[in-house]
């Protein structure tokens, strides 16, 4: 998991990076990412709707995938960005661990081009 100073806190937070945000999507997953220099490093949150799986077990496994391959790369992730990964498909708990990788860390660094 990563550390409490790279979540988010409060809806608002959520809501400055869907209004001010790029998204870069795949086929099962979506990241949006919004450049914001008020805060001094990056923040991440994992949106899993019920809709992707009624299983509340599921959807935080999913959660927790995630959040470990974002913790095991944050040396790749720039400071100041919000970052807010959205999972599309209920594939994410079964998909290799990296192969899901490959996939975040390909999204989130069509930020840096």
């Amino acid at each position: 998991m990563i550390s409490n100073t790279h979540r988010f806190h409060g809806r608002n937070s959520l809501r400055f990076v869907y209004t001010n945000g790029k998204t870069f999507r795949s086929a099962i997953l979506a990241v949006r990412i919004a450049h914001n220099p008020r805060v001094p490093e990056y923040r991440c949150a994992v949106v899993v709707s019920k809709k992707v799986s009624k299983s509340a077990v599921k959807r935080n496994r999913m959660r927790r995938r995630i959040y470990e391959i974002i913790r095991r790369n944050e040396t790749h992730i720039s400071p100041h960005h919000d970052i807010v990964i959205t999972v599309y498909s209920d594939q994410v708990v079964s998909i290799p661990s990296t192969e899901l990788e490959d996939i975040v860390l390909k999204l989130l660094l069509k930020n840096s081009k």
